[in-house]
């Protein structure tokens, strides 16, 4: 069991958020797991996540240790495109899910990390070896890892402020007509299908920009931008305005399904490195299936 305390000297909000900011390995739904086993005090006593701090305020956090499983490195090939001491940047093909699960417990990236990695960070535990950030499992793209926690306490606290840059490209049922959209609303746990997200009132502040590369005739190919990076988020956003993601098995049309999966790509991953300071920024190319489907949609034109 880890043993968190804060003295609080000002008034900052609900309790919940105000874990949430001062560490930066805690995500709120992390937090609010905590709540519910009973593992955070403020003052010696149980409070609701809406408690609200007072100067004063002495708040203990307790964070049992990760379910151990056996998690072993796989020799699964891997394309990296960076890696130096403190993280690994590498270009993740669908179908892969990045860490284990119930249903996943082997071949996925963790896996490959473990294989290919000497050393990961350890703060999200064994099953998130080295895990900052996730995408789908039919989501291609970039991906860093951290192989320390300095390193991971860096870059998700970059997360958190908003720093990381994360390009994606999608191919949307539906012309869109406008070059450029923000879509800025909430998402949360769907009240109608607990096995998906949705734009709900009392959801995660959440807010993508896409732009249209280019018009077909019954679909677009668009870039987006995350501000946020909640579960599924460019898939309900997309989904929410009307213009769902081509292929996707969840928020899509069943007669739009594809064997790849939604039509995501994270194309862009930018961040400042932990030890050096500099910015980094890579890029990589979109899927041999992608530029086909694509290919396929320009031949519809003619």
């Amino acid at each position: 069991m880890k043993d968190l305390k804060f003295i609080i000297d000002k008034e900052q909000g609900r309790v919940d958020k105000v874990i949430v900011e001062l560490t930066t390995d805690l995500s709120r739904s992390d937090v609010k797991r905590l709540f519910d086993n009973g593992l955070i005090d403020v003052n010696l006593k149980k409070v609701k996540p809406s408690y609200l701090v007072k100067p004063g305020d002495v708040i203990e956090v307790r964070i049992p240790e990760p379910e151990i499983w056996d998690v072993k490195g796989e020799d699964i090939p891997l394309d990296v495109v960076y890696e130096d001491e403190d993280v690994i940047v590498v270009n993740k093909p669908a179908q892969m899910v990045v860490h284990p699960a119930p249903g996943h417990y082997s071949g996925t990236l963790v896996n490959a990390l473990m294989h290919h990695c000497k050393d990961l960070s350890s703060i999200k535990g064994i099953i998130r070896a080295g895990i900052v950030h996730r995408i789908d499992k039919d989501t291609s793209g970039l991906l860093v890892a951290c192989k320390n926690d300095a390193a991971h306490r860096d870059i998700s606290a970059q997360f958190k402020a908003k720093k990381i840059k994360r390009t994606y490209v999608a191919i949307v049922c539906g012309v869109i007509n406008h070059n450029l959209g923000k879509i800025d609303a909430p998402i949360g746990r769907s009240p109608i299908n607990r096995q998906q997200m949705g734009v709900v009132g009392d959801g995660k502040p959440s807010v993508t920009h896409f732009k249209v590369i280019e018009r077909f005739k019954e679909h677009t190919l668009v870039e987006l931008n995350l501000e946020t990076g909640r579960t599924h988020q460019i898939r309900v956003h997309m989904k929410y305005i009307g213009y769902p993601l081509l292929g996707d098995p969840v928020y899509g049309s069943p007669k739009n399904v594809s064997e790849y999966g939604q039509f995501l790509h994270a194309q862009t991953l930018g961040f400042i490195h932990p030890r050096t300071k500099e910015y980094l920024e890579f890029t990589s190319e979109l899927p041999d299936y992608f530029e086909e489907k694509i290919n396929e949609l320009r031949a519809e034109m003619k």
